[in-house]
């Protein structure tokens, strides 16, 4: 049984308005035995679509590589455009050592709540997937429960959107569930009408651009 911790702290900080969940970066995180164009920071994975999305919205210029420099890059970025990181698994094992969410055994969840409570200036939360079995959405709500919350739909189309009221803190919270930036999310694309009708249209345009298009307006605080 592989014993798959996450190697990285939440990375938070008091300015943040923005959270990005997620579940686990691949295992070889966790046991240092990254490829030569991983980065060792959140969502570092050379096969990983986060950074190039946010790369292609923003024009950042990033570096893809295990370098300090390109850690370095990830972090003045989120710090820029407050956005903070906690994705909600601390740990799971696994029987297969891959990245599969739903491989996922023995989870131990973060108190994802906790940091909401703390840092008052979180007003989005944003899924790196949406609510399937052992998803981040999925934990999300498992969480929500304990604390007799409920998420109230804004939008049921893709990303969906729901909110929910931070008990005894006054604040309403959004959250906004993305088709996930992997590979393994590429045949749910696919099937997606909105993907069709663009690709009909388009005949070069792909998955990734489809992500681009799903995530540059929530980033760039232009959806509301």
């Amino acid at each position: 049984m592989f014993f798959h911790k996450h190697p990285y702290e939440p990375f938070l900080f008091p300015e943040a308005e923005k959270l990005i969940v997620g579940t686990l970066p691949p295992p070889r995180f966790t046991s240092g035995d990254l490829k030569h164009d991983d980065v060792d920071f959140c969502y570092g994975s050379r096969n990983g679509m986060l950074w190039p999305i946010l790369d292609e919205i923003f024009s950042i210029g990033l570096k893809y590589e295990t370098t300090q420099e390109a850690i370095l890059q990830r972090k003045q970025f989120l710090l820029k455009h407050r956005i903070a990181v906690c994705d909600i698994v601390e740990s799971a094992e696994r029987e297969k050592v891959d990245a599969s969410d739903l491989g996922m055994q023995n989870v131990k969840l973060r108190d994802i709540f906790g940091f909401l409570k703390e840092y008052i200036n979180i007003n989005t939360v944003l899924f790196m997937g949406g609510n399937s079995k052992n998803g981040p959405e999925y934990f999300f709500r498992k969480l929500a429960r304990t604390e007799d919350m409920q998420l109230e739909i804004v939008s049921s189309e893709v990303p969906r959107i729901h909110q929910f009221d931070l008990p005894g803190k006054n604040r309403t919270i959004k959250t906004v569930s993305f088709t996930a930036p992997s590979g393994a999310a590429n045949r749910a694309v696919g099937s997606l009408q909105k993907y069709k009708d663009q690709k009909q249209k388009n005949p070069s345009y792909n998955t990734f651009d489809f992500r681009v298009d799903q995530y540059r307006p929530f980033f760039m605080n232009s959806w509301e």
